[in-house]
């Protein structure tokens, strides 16, 4: 068979039955056999869409996602959506064409060096440069993907190897020396853990990514009950553990939770999982729970020690190591039983005291009013996803998540413009769920050229559009250190929303009261058709957040500030109170 044929069927065998993609000049052969096959292909109106769909599709699904983009500025096209995956672990596939290998390093027409581009982006590239190679590229790439920590991995394809033949065989193994990923915790390591736990009188879990990637959700609950521990998430954990459990601490770090971040400085012994420790979720390394011993657990062993010091590091993959970790305190117990009973109530009380404020009556909405109405709006199993930026973080802080894989974000990059094509992609994944994408003005911007794609496909997700015509995240930022000098992040009042969606053939409503919110979002739903919801909320609205270079208890914005924040420009209100307040 061809080269081109081959991509085809190695793709099938890998059970894989949809991708997205872009054509292009040297991908003629390849799309030209996808015309035959029963293998589903949506084109996309930009190639970051089709990396960003390909992501929310293994994010949303457990599968690895596919993407295709032609040579040259489509493989840079990929690059973004590439990376994004890379810093989540994502498991995709991306697959750039090439031209002919012949005229490779001669600055041909479309040329770039995907090679040299995606290496530090991805888990592993591949160069076809025979067309022999291509099955076992193929099969080796979807179990890199999908195996240890997962991530993206990239085939670079030129163009004649596309069109070579080759004798195909079907039954071949494929070998990968110096990649064996460990999966089972050791022995003495999780007894050390064991005994430290119980030891301890504040001990806090913290929940990262690897949690939802390992699907080990189950495990992390028994643990906190057989601990009574409360349990702090990162925005990729969010989801990992059921947020409206007693035990709850919702998200850490910068832009935490107030009762997560002053928990985790109180404790004792931090149990952390599948985290990376990124300086979004500890604020000032030096000041990071400085009362506790850390028990880090992580299938990646690059990660352990990296950002934080550790005392016990266990390398495994995390379903693994909590089954054995449950297993061995439980016997542990037996002699030596322990008692966080007092943590546990002190944590449940602290809480009551923390609880923000979700209701409001103002106009311009409120975005905790517009949160608390998506939430009350769509069942727990549908699947929500964010763009970056203040609706990123409004969703991570307010939105009460209960099930993996229902919370979808672009957490390690912060890419602008993930949430629509994410939303896309977990839609063509799971689409008997309901899938809702909250995006900023600014994000969605990015993107929205891609309504064309949801509309010809039929694709009926809703999105939210929270419009305050601001660059969100950045213009905080300036109300909050830079004087409240806004210097070019104010978007101007065009598009309208609503006539760009019904340009494309979406349907596209406006919310700008309490109470629309819900009615629009479920009627929307209801339709089973693509739907725009343009949201008008409150522009000087800001979310607490700890200022760079700054412990995660110095949270400014809502709560009292104890003391500046340290640097040339001090901390100054963004506006200022209400008299009487």
């Amino acid at each position: 068979m061809k080269g081109s044929e081959a991509i085809i069927k190695s793709l099938k065998d890998q059970g894989v039955d949809i991708v997205f993609g872009y054509p292009g000049g040297v991908l003629l052969p390849l799309y030209d056999v996808l015309y035959d096959s029963d293998l589903k292909h949506i084109l996309v109106r930009h190639e970051q869409c089709a990396a960003h769909a390909a992501d929310g599709y293994a994010r949303a699904s457990g599968k690895v996602g596919v993407c295709i983009g032609t040579s040259g500025p489509g493989a840079t096209n990929l690059v973004t959506g590439i990376a994004t995956a890379h810093m989540d672990s994502s498991p995709i596939l991306a697959i750039a064409g090439q031209v002919g290998t012949a005229l490779i390093g001669r600055d041909a027409f479309q040329e770039v060096d995907t090679l040299g581009l995606t290496m530090p982006i991805t888990k592993h590239n591949f160069q076809a440069m025979q067309a022999d190679e291509i099955p076992g590229m193929i099969k080796s790439a979807f179990y890199i993907a999908s195996t240890g920590r997962q991530g993206p991995v990239a085939i670079d394809l030129p163009k004649d190897v596309q069109e070579q033949e080759f004798e195909y065989k079907a039954d071949f193994q494929i070998d990968l020396p110096g990649y064996k990923p460990t999966r089972k915790g050791h022995p003495g390591q999780i007894k050390k853990a064991s005994n430290l736990i119980l030891k301890s009188k504040k001990p806090v879990i913290l929940a990262g990514g690897g949690v939802i990637l390992s699907e080990s959700s189950d495990e992390l609950l028994e643990l906190s009950k057989l601990i009574k521990a409360p349990v702090t998430t990162t925005l990729m954990g969010k989801g990992s553990f059921p947020e409206d459990d007693p035990l709850s601490l919702g998200m850490l770090g910068m832009h935490g939770r107030k009762v997560a971040n002053l928990v985790v400085d109180e404790c004792d012994c931090l149990i952390v999982i599948g985290c990376r420790f990124s300086d979004r979720t500890t604020g000032k390394v030096d000041e990071f729970a400085p009362n506790a011993k850390i028990i880090h657990i992580d299938v990646d062993p690059a990660e352990i020690g990296k950002n934080v010091d550790i005392d016990i590091p266990i390398v495994g993959d995390a379903k693994i190591v909590l089954t054995s970790l449950i297993k061995t305190i439980g016997k542990l117990k037996e002699g030596n039983p322990g008692s966080t009973k007092e943590w546990a109530d002190y944590i449940s009380d602290f809480k009551i005291n923390c609880i923000p404020r979700l209701s409001f009556d103002d106009v311009p909405l409120k975005p905790q009013q517009v949160i608390k109405e998506i939430r009350d709006s769509i069942d727990y199993d549908a699947i929500v996803t964010t763009d970056v930026g203040q609706n990123q973080m409004w969703m991570a802080h307010y939105f009460t998540s209960k099930i993996p894989r229902t919370f979808l974000s672009s957490g390690g990059l912060g890419t602008m413009g993930f949430g629509f094509p994410a939303a896309m992609g977990a839609k063509v994944a799971l689409p008997e769920n309901d899938v809702v994408a909250v995006c900023g003005d600014g994000g969605f911007l990015m993107v929205c050229q891609d309504l064309a794609t949801i509309r010809e496909y039929d694709i009926p997700v809703v999105v939210c559009v929270l419009n305050n015509r601001y660059l969100g995240m950045v213009a905080q930022w300036q109300k909050l250190f830079y004087d409240e000098r806004m210097s070019h992040t104010h978007l101007g009042e065009v598009p309208d929303f609503v006539k760009l969606a019904e340009a494309f053939g979406v349907q596209g409503e406006r919310v700008e009261k309490p109470g629309e919110m819900k009615e629009t979002l479920q009627s929307a739903l209801k339709s089973g058709e693509p739907t725009l919801i343009d949201v008008i909320i409150d522009p000087d609205e800001i979310l607490p957040m700890v200022p760079p270079g700054c412990g995660i208890t110095e949270i400014v914005g809502e709560y009292k500030v104890e003391r500046e924040v340290p640097g040339e420009i001090p901390y100054r209100a963004p506006h200022k109170e209400k008299e009487g307040e």
